[in-house]
């Protein structure tokens, strides 16, 4: 699913890029 791809993604950019969120 689209969706989960892009909750997945919007995790991992969480994880690695904390500063921003």
């Amino acid at each position: 699913m689209i969706v989960a791809v892009a909750l997945l993604g919007y995790l991992v950019l969480a994880l690695v890029f904390p500063e921003r969120f």
